[in-house]
C-alpha cells in the first residue's frame, strides 16, 4: 500500500477539546462518593482499575496498547493516555476499536467545529430536540516530529470521506504498523482547517489545560459556542 510522504511538523498550541466530565477539572468523582473515608476511597479505585480502560492499559492488560509506549512523570499523563486506552467504539478517523490516538487541530476554531459536528450526530440519533448544553476543556499540546501529510494529494482523497472511516482506517493501520508517528490532514468539517491524529503517546509534548468551551445545542443543531477565558 502506497503510503504519504512524510513532513516535520512543529506545531505549537494545538487544539484538543475533552469533555468535561474526563477532564481534569474539580475534585475526582471517587473522592466525592468517598468523601473523608479512606478505605471506601481505596475499595473504589481498587474496582474503577478493574474496569477503567486507561488503568488497565498502564499496568500492561490491554491488548491494542502496550504499557511501555505509554507516559508518565507529568500532572496530565493520564489525560494523554486515556486518548490511546479509550477508543471509541467505532473508532476514529484514522485510528480502530482496539487503539485510540490523540486527535487535535492547528486552530481553535477547526477543534470546535469538528467537535460541535460530532456531538450534533450524537443528539439527532437519540432524537433529542430539547435544548442541550454540553462543556469541553480545551487541551493544548506541542509536536515535533516526521508525520505523514495528505494534505494537497489527491491519492488519499477517500481518507476524507465525510461519511465513512473505512478508506482512513486502513490507511491508518497500515501507518500505525510501519511505525508511523501519527498523520496530518484537512479538516472534513471546516474548510482551511488543519487536524493531526498522533498514533504515539511520548510524542503528545508541553501538555497544558486551556479553557473550557461551551456548546449550546436545540434541535440537534449547534446555536451558540462560549469560550471560558
Amino acid at each position: 500500500m502506497k503510503l504519504p510522504k512524510q513532513v516535520k511538523v512543529e506545531q505549537d498550541t494545538t487544539h484538543r477539546l475533552i469533555p468535561y466530565r474526563y477532564s481534569d477539572r474539580g475534585r475526582p468523582i471517587l473522592n466525592l462518593l468517598a468523601q473523608d473515608d479512606d478505605d471506601l476511597l481505596r475499595d473504589l479505585t481498587e474496582l474503577e482499575g478493574a474496569t477503567n480502560d486507561r488503568l488497565l492499559g498502564e499496568s500492561g492488560r490491554l491488548p491494542g496498547v502496550s504499557a511501555l509506549e505509554l507516559v508518565s512523570g507529568f500532572r496530565l499523563a493520564h489525560i494523554v493516555n486515556a486518548s490511546f486506552t479509550h477508543p471509541n467504539p467505532s473508532g476514529g478517523r484514522f485510528s480502530g476499536a482496539g487503539r485510540g490516538a490523540w486527535y487535535a487541530a492547528f486552530e481553535m476554531r477547526t477543534a470546535q467545529t469538528e467537535v460541535a459536528f460530532h456531538r450534533a450526530v450524537e443528539l439527532k440519533e437519540v432524537g433529542w430536540r430539547a435544548e442541550e448544553v454540553s462543556s469541553y476543556i480545551n487541551y493544548l499540546a506541542d509536536f515535533r516530529h516526521e508525520f505523514h501529510d495528505i494534505r494537497e494529494d489527491a491519492d488519499f482523497v477517500r481518507c476524507l470521506d465525510p461519511n465513512s472511516y473505512v478508506t482512513s482506517q486502513t490507511l491508518g493501520l497500515a501507518l500505525l504498523t510501519n511505525g508511523s508517528a501519527g498523520i496530518v490532514y484537512p479538516s472534513v468539517r471546516r474548510t482551511d482547517g488543519v487536524c493531526i491524529a498522533c498514533f504515539r503517546p511520548p510524542l503528545v509534548l508541553n501538555v497544558q489545560e486551556g479553557p473550557m468551551v461551551t456548546f449550546t445545542f436545540i434541535d440537534a443543531a449547534m446555536t451558540g459556542v462560549v469560550i471560558e477565558n
